[in-house]
């Protein structure tokens, strides 16, 4: 949702060029939540691109935070982010997702929470995108600050180059919500798009979804599927 209401305002265009300077704030944040992160450093200029790369391949808190900060309204940086949530309840009750109530920018709150359908109604809103479907089909990426710094992240989302025609779409874990995948792929000109919640292992979330599309695509792929492997060191939200 943080990535739908970016590009609802930016569109797929040169405003996703805009440089935004990364706050000590989002660092502090990553910190004291124990929050999964692209590592961003503070002082670093880098486009509102990048920073939906960082959110979206590695699950970068600091990055989501950075995006709210960005596109949020008031005078202090808990003022812009809370407006930023309250813009990402409005897009869902636009799009009827009436099981739905966002608390942070992230996903990292027990009090946020979903359901399958109503996250499939936004994944479908997601993809009409161009710029968002090019995030979530993307395995690696290496992006460059102003001042030179290199930063390379890994999308989570081991289902790519793992399952033919997987092209999405995002990982998520928590606590409360266990270790969840939003995933979708395409074939013989059709895209399914499927949700895991509460998995039972990081892994199973991935295997189960390939089961799950081989069930929508009348295939047997799953069994011999090999999941594409993280290079040490990369987040494995």
């Amino acid at each position: 949702m943080t990535a739908t209401v970016v590009l609802g305002i930016t569109g797929n265009g040169t405003k996703l060029n805009r440089l935004v300077t990364i706050k000590q704030d989002y660092r502090n944040y990553v910190a004291s939540k124990g929050a999964s992160t692209a590592d961003l450093r503070a002082g670093d200029k880098v486009t509102v691109r990048q920073l939906l790369y960082a959110m979206m391949l590695p699950s970068g808190s600091d990055a989501a935070m950075a995006l709210s900060d960005t596109y949020g309204t008031g005078s202090t940086v808990s003022a812009r982010t809370k407006s930023f949530i309250a813009k990402m309840n409005t897009k869902a009750a636009s799009l009827g997702m009436t099981n739905t109530k966002y608390t942070t920018f992230d996903g990292i709150s027990s009090y946020t929470y979903t359901t399958p359908r109503d996250t499939i109604k936004l994944t479908k809103i997601a993809l009409t995108h161009s710029a968002f479907r090019t995030l979530a089909k993307t395995q690696k990426t290496v992006q460059r600050a102003t001042n030179g710094r290199t930063y390379t992240w890994y999308n989570t989302n081991k289902l790519l180059g793992s399952y033919a025609g997987a092209n999405g779409i995002k990982t998520g874990t928590t606590t409360a919500a266990g270790p969840c995948l939003i995933f979708s792929a395409y074939r013989n000109g059709r895209t399914v798009i499927g949700v895991v919640l509460y998995s039972s292992s990081t892994t199973a979330r991935f295997t189960d979804a390939a089961r799950m599309l081989d069930y929508a695509f009348n295939t047997n792929t799953a069994t011999s599927m090999k999941l594409r492997t993280l290079p040490s060191g990369a987040s494995r939200d």
